[in-house]
């Protein structure tokens, strides 16, 4: 069990509303992908003490929207049509909480992918999302950007 943050990793930035409950999340970029971790702390887990299904589901689905944003090198809010997943196995209380992400395949209106969540190295579960791709004709996700990165 680890208990810092890997090098590369920085804190993700804060946006009002439900990630404020949430987080903190980090983000390690490179030129091909954004992966995003949480360490597990006590509000991330349920009473079993292993982190709760809905806080894997929102890294999970976090992960596949920015992992397919950096991928593509798109600069969009990209929202979730569709998700699904797997949980593979529990993820303990202090735990590195760490996903990647692979585009299946990209239309001109959406985003397929999957995801993969590790704890300290062990998957733990697996996911795949559809996200839709907005226009740029002034659409209600056209001019929301995730990352204020170069």
């Amino acid at each position: 069990m680890t208990n810092k943050i890997p090098e590369g990793f920085v804190p993700f930035p804060e946006f009002p509303g439900f990630l404020e409950t949430t987080g903190p999340l980090y983000v390690n970029y490179t030129d091909t992908e954004a992966r995003l971790g949480i360490l597990v702390e006590k509000k991330h887990v349920n009473i079993a003490n292993i982190c709760h299904g809905g806080m894997i589901m929102t890294l999970a689905d976090m992960q596949l929207g920015i992992g397919a944003q950096a991928a593509l090198k798109m600069r969009k809010f990209l929202p979730t049509m569709h998700m699904s997943g797997d949980f593979v196995a529990p993820t303990p209380l202090g735990a590195w909480l760490e996903g990647r992400t692979e585009v299946i395949k990209a239309t001109r209106k959406s985003i397929f992918a999957t995801c993969i969540l590790k704890a300290d190295g062990e998957t733990v579960f697996s996911g795949s999302g559809i996200m839709k791709i907005p226009g740029d004709n002034g659409g209600q996700f056209a001019d929301i950007m995730i990352s204020d990165r170069g």
